[in-house]
């Protein structure tokens, strides 16, 4: 018995010593990352580009359905849902890979603006903490409104003004719920989900996208039902 708790002891401290590493390096490459362009100054050049497009000027259903797909407790967390990492990692686990990634609207934000794509634990690290700073600097509008400019939606479409002109001949603000719900799910597999190229998968992305608006009391059946009667 002895034996056993000094083996678990053991095993304890190097899972310790390991987390702790991988958190020292996260911390480091997000204070590389801040340091070589200061947030604010990062916030400034997205705000000042041509296709920038804000937030007024875009359908509330779309950004409704964006959070409700994306990320639905994005107004109650500071950046990162916790409950939402447990249900990744315990996903993760089960099947030995990275199947789900439990990223917050802020966390994607963060990890457009200044890392890769890369699926490292140290990257994941480094944006937990630019997501606190992206927190407690700005809004949850100011947020969601930069995500919108940052997010790649296919097509060489990485903002939301050129994937509307791109995908529907339309400016933001000129779209309708149908076409509002199926670009909120491009996002998540844009090569996949792109509509030219996929319709019937687009379709059916746009469907999972009403469903969760539906779970999360954001829609009503009669306008889901609505929505997808509508051909774009």
């Amino acid at each position: 018995m002895k034996n056993l708790k000094k083996f678990l002891i053991v095993i304890i401290l190097i899972v310790l010593s390991i987390l702790a590493l991988l958190i020292g390096q996260g911390y480091k490459m997000y204070k590389e990352a801040i340091s070589t362009m200061p947030l604010s100054q990062k916030v400034e050049s997205i705000k000042s580009q041509k296709d920038y497009t804000n937030l007024s000027e875009i359908p509330k259903i779309y950004t409704v359905a964006v959070i409700s797909v994306e990320d639905h407790r994005f107004e109650k967390h500071h950046g990162i849902d916790v409950i939402a990492i447990a249900r990744a990692a315990f996903n993760d686990i089960r099947t030995m890979s990275f199947v789900e990634g439990g990223s917050t609207i802020t966390q994607q934000l963060a990890k457009n603006m200044y890392f890769t794509q890369e699926k490292k634990i140290t990257r994941k690290i480094a944006e937990v903490f630019m997501s606190y700073e992206i927190e407690k600097n700005y809004s949850k509008d100011e947020i969601l409104e930069l995500y919108v400019n940052t997010i790649y939606y296919g097509n060489n479409y990485y903002n939301i003004k050129s994937a509307s002109l791109g995908y529907f001949d339309k400016l933001p603000k000129d779209l309708n719920s149908s076409e509002c719900t199926m670009l909120a799910g491009i996002p998540n597999a844009p090569s996949l989900y792109n509509p030219k190229a996929n319709p019937r998968l687009a379709k059916q992305r746009q469907k999972q996208v009403i469903q969760k608006m539906i779970k999360y009391g954001n829609l009503n059946k009669e306008d889901a039902n609505k929505i997808l009667d509508k051909n774009i």
